[in-house]
């Protein structure tokens, strides 16, 4: 049965592998004049979009721990961004929120993937 931790965690990571893929389709539906750039950044981003979106509704969802660690690119990702400034937008605050998501989504269940060791006694 599923925690409530967990169940808010992979909410948080999936909504952030949904709002970069759906930033990727909106970026290669809008008419640009530097189109190869742009297609260049709406791919990636609904490849990194996607990938993010099944590892965490299939196997981080099922306590997978690799899964865990997978995820840890969402909160590298947006730190990057936010640390050195770039797009979208001049505002960074979906770039916070989305870090304060990733993070949170990390944390909330790191005991479910990380227990403490027990210790026998002999």
């Amino acid at each position: 049965m599923e925690s409530g931790r967990q169940k808010v965690a992979w909410i948080a990571l999936a909504l952030n592998g949904a709002g970069i893929l759906v930033f990727g389709l909106i970026v290669l539906a809008l008419p640009t004049p530097d189109r190869s750039s742009y297609r260049a950044i709406g791919v990636a981003s609904v490849g990194m979009g996607a990938f993010g979106l099944l590892i965490t509704l299939l196997p981080f969802r099922q306590h997978e721990r690799w899964a865990w660690w997978a995820m840890c690119v969402y909160p590298f990702f947006w730190g990057v961004h936010l640390a050195l400034s770039l797009p979208p937008g001049k505002d960074h605050v979906h770039q916070v929120a989305f870090l304060l998501l990733a993070l949170l989504g990390l944390a909330l269940p790191f005991k479910e993937f990380f227990p403490p060791r027990r210790v026998v006694v002999g």
